[in-house]
Parts: structure tokens; C-alpha cells; sequence
């Protein structure tokens, strides 16, 4: 009996000797891993390197989850099979199984079974996207947005303030997704969402000392003003109380102008101060009054001046201005063309010129054929410039000569190809030779009274034609 019961403890102690960590199992089989082994965190104790590989990759296809860890230390996961996560597994198991083999396939803790992989992993981005949208960091209850410090929206009558910032828990979707994507390449385990630098920053403080430079110079935006000057008697005020409103502040605290607020108000400018192709009523010297248009007035260059009041109202500092025009007229009131210029009655076939307010020169003149369709046109136009001794010409012929060609000592065109000139070739002028025998448009003269003409009118003159 006694010699049984030793036989029995005998055989407990070898047992317990052979399960003793360190203790090499001569009765391993080679081609399976130790006990205690693991792949990130994955078993494959007793599998062999095919059987390991399958398993792995199975994991990973329907078990794999990415652990998210927020700031406030809260846990949320990506679902590996809802984003469609596959594994490819390296060339590194078969390395594995021969280090065992060869350092006498020790198991337990001592044997540092514990191995890590990088495995490469895809998935479906659209699916990934829909799964982050989800996710309670993002779009919960409890996500404060994170704001810099910035300078508060004009208030008519109130001055501009700084609001602090916010110091949110709001995360940046795109750093977030980069982020996500690059641990599930790799098959991390979690992802620490604050030390990938996921969310979002304060990068201005209500104590920065640009921020309350920035918001003294909106102050003084508001306080100025821009004054248009028209003429002597005629200005429009711009107040700080209107264009304060189009002034805001970019991400990287630049001022900006509203260009189209700004625009609206020079058209609205020109919209009332221009008479360039306006209807303008004419008092002649027959003394009637008619309604005119034409291309003579004034024309204020919209494009150039919305620059002009944009670089003003970056200045900071109240200014006065006159606009600047495309087109400038003698004067404002009562009419653009002022007080000296020539008038051509096409229906009485007489011009007239006046200086300063007096009639200092008239003659009676032929116009344009109306039987032919060579009608002058009336209207308001400007001398366009002054010359002697020129060749007239009509409009070229299929054989290269001329419809007509005419030379004149003085010619003073005001619409194009018309103009007043000269006419040696007419023994007579005045009414009605227009209607059948007159120009090809222009307003002929008698040469004498021409000569005359030609050395009071200079250009830019106004010319007006009426009926």
C-alpha cells in the first residue's frame, strides 16, 4: 500500500514538474503554436500557421472592431464587418512557429508569445463615412462646438465687442476620418481620438492682442464716413451706419468689403447721377422745349469706383470724393450740356451757337436725305474732335473705289461718321433740300459761315439735334 501511495505522488509531481511555466513539452507538435500565443491580441494557441492565418483573417472579417476613445474618456467602436473590413495577414507567421521551435517551445507567460502584426486592411470608405456620422462623439446631444474668439456682428448703434472663445469637444471630421482610415489599414486595436489630434482647436483667445486691434479698427469703420461730391451744391453722405454692414472679418483676420453690397450702392449712385443715354429735356433757341437722349452726359465708372470706395473704407479714415466717370458733361444743373454749345434744328434746318448763355453764330445748313434713309439722327452728342483739309468718304465698293468722296477745308464730327463741315458743291442751304437732295447724313454749311464755326466749337463741345 505504501509503495502504491508513492508511486501515485510520484507521477502528481512529474505531472505538475511538466506544466510548470518554462518547463519545455518535448511532447509539442512542431507545426502548431505554443500555448499563450497570440497575433494583436488574437488566440492561435494549437493552430497550426494555415489554420492561424484562417483564423485571423476570419476575425477580422466578422469580429474585428476599432475601439474610439474620446477625451472625456468614453469608449465607441467601428464595426469592422459594417464598414466591409477584410484582412490581408503577412508573411509572418511561419516566423512565429520557428522561433518557438527553435528556442524549445516554451509556453506561459515567460515564453513572450505575445506578438504584433501589421496586417493591411481595406474597407468601404462610403460605408466608414455613414458609420462616423453615427457615431455619438459626433452628432450626441453633448457635443459643444469649439469657436475662437471673434469680434460680434454689427448692431446699428452698438459698438463692436470681442466674444470669447469656446472650448468645445466638437470633432474635425476630416483629420477624424484620415484618422479612422489609417488605424483600420493597419488592423489597430483603438484609436486615441485626442492624440491623432482629432478635434477641433482654439487658435484665437479674446486676449490676443490682434483680435482687439481688429475690433478698436472696426470701431472707427463704423464711425466714418465717405462723402460724394457732385458738384458745389450736390453730395451724398455714406455713414458708417450703412456700410458698416458689409464690412466683415475672414478666418485669418482680415477685413473684407462686401463687393456686392458695395456695387449696389455706386450703381444706385449712377443710377441717380447719370445722364449719359438719359431722357433730358431741351429748351432750343426756336423756343420750344424736346426730349432728347443721346451718348453726351455724365457716366460714372463703376467698376473703377467700387475699387476707390473699397480702398476707402479699408482706410479707416472719413473721406470726400469726387466719382470718377467714363464720361464727364459740362455741367449739372439745369442741363449737363451748360451754357455754350451747338444746336442743330433738323426740322428748320438751321444751327445755332451759343456761348456763355448768347447766341453768337447761326446758318442755315443742309442734313441728311430723308427720302434716301440718310435722316440725321437727333440727339445729345460731344465734338468728337476738330480737322481741316479732309477727304469725306463713303463706304467701299466691290470694285475698291468709293461710294462717294468729298474733300471739305473744315470738318467737326459728333455721331460716328457724322459731323458738320463745309459744303462747296450746294449753291444753297435751309428748306426743305434735305428732304430729297440733302447728305449722306451730315450737316453741310455754307463754307464762310463753316470757317466760322470751325474756330469758336472745340472738342468735347456738346452738339445737339432735335426735330
Amino acid at each position: 500500500m505504501k509503495r502504491t501511495k508513492n508511486a501515485v505522488c510520484t507521477m502528481v509531481f512529474a505531472m505538475a514538474f511538466m506544466l510548470m511555466p518554462g518547463v519545455i513539452s518535448f511532447a509539442d507538435d512542431e507545426t502548431r503554436f505554443v500555448g499563450g500565443t497570440t497575433v494583436n491580441g488574437i488566440k492561435i494557441s494549437g493552430l497550426t500557421t494555415d489554420e492561424a492565418e484562417e483564423h485571423l483573417a476570419s476575425f477580422y472579417a466578422n469580429d474585428y472592431k476599432l475601439k474610439l476613445i474620446t477625451k472625456e474618456g468614453k469608449e465607441e467602436y467601428i464595426n469592422g464587418a459594417a464598414v466591409g473590413y477584410q484582412a490581408s495577414i503577412p508573411d509572418g507567421l511561419q516566423t512565429i512557429l520557428d522561433g518557438q521551435n527553435a528556442g524549445g517551445r516554451i509556453t506561459g507567460p515567460a515564453a513572450q508569445s505575445s506578438h504584433v502584426m501589421e496586417v493591411s486592411g481595406t474597407f468601404d470608405p462610403v460605408k466608414l463615412e455613414e458609420q462616423i456620422q453615427e457615431l455619438f462623439c459626433v452628432s450626441g446631444a453633448g457635443v459643444t462646438v469649439t469657436r475662437d474668439a471673434h469680434i460680434s456682428s454689427y448692431e446699428e448703434g452698438k459698438d463692436y465687442t470681442i466674444i470669447p472663445e469656446i472650448y468645445g469637444n466638437d470633432l474635425n471630421l476630416d483629420q477624424m476620418s484620415t484618422a479612422i482610415g489609417s488605424a483600420l489599414k493597419t488592423g489597430q486595436a483603438d484609436l486615441d481620438l485626442e492624440s491623432a489630434g482629432c478635434y477641433n482647436k482654439v487658435n484665437v483667445k479674446a486676449s490676443d492682442e490682434q483680435l482687439k486691434d481688429l475690433c478698436s479698427r472696426m470701431n472707427r469703420y463704423k464711425d466714418m464716413k465717405i462723402t460724394y461730391n457732385f458738384s458745389e451744391a450736390v453730395t451724398e453722405e455714406l455713414p458708417g451706419s450703412v456700410f458698416a454692414s458689409w464690412m466683415s472679418i475672414s478666418q485669418d483676420g482680415q477685413v473684407h468689403v462686401n463687393q456686392e453690397e458695395a456695387a449696389a450702392y455706386i450703381k444706385a449712385l449712377a443710377e441717380k447721377y447719370d445722364t449719359a443715354d438719359t431722357v433730358r429735356s431741351f429748351h432750343t433757341s426756336t423756343g420750344k422745349d424736346v426730349e432728347l437722349t443721346g451718348p453726351y452726359g455724365w457716366k460714372i465708372d463703376q467698376a473703377a469706383e467700387l475699387q476707390a470706395l473699397t480702398d476707402m473704407l479699408l482706410s479707416g479714415e472719413s473721406q470726400s470724393r469726387e466719382p470718377q466717370y467714363t464720361k464727364t458733361a459740362a455741367a449739372r444743373e439745369p442741363g449737363d450740356w451748360g451754357n455754350t454749345y451747338v444746336e442743330i434744328d433738323l426740322t428748320g434746318q438751321h444751327v445755332y451757337m451759343i456761348q456763355e448763355g448768347t447766341l453768337v453764330w447761326d446758318a442755315p445748313c443742309v442734313t441728311g436725305n430723308v427720302s434716301k434713309n440718310y435722316t440725321t439722327p437727333e440727339g445729345i452728342y460731344g465734338l468728337t474732335y476738330k480737322e481741316q483739309d479732309r477727304i469725306l468718304r463713303g463706304r467701299k465698293m466691290a470694285d475698291g473705289s468709293y461710294e462717294y468722296e468729298s474733300h471739305v477745308d473744315y470738318w467737326m464730327p459728333f455721331n460716328g461718321g457724322i459731323g458738320l463741315h463745309d459744303a462747296t458743291w450746294r449753291g444753297s442751304f435751309g428748306g426743305a433740300i434735305y428732304q430729297t437732295s440733302g447728305s449722306h447724313g451730315c450737316v453741310n454749311l455754307p463754307p464762310d459761315r463753316a470757317a466760322i464755326l470751325y474756330g469758336l466749337v472745340y472738342k468735347g463741345m456738346p452738339v445737339i439735334c432735335y426735330n
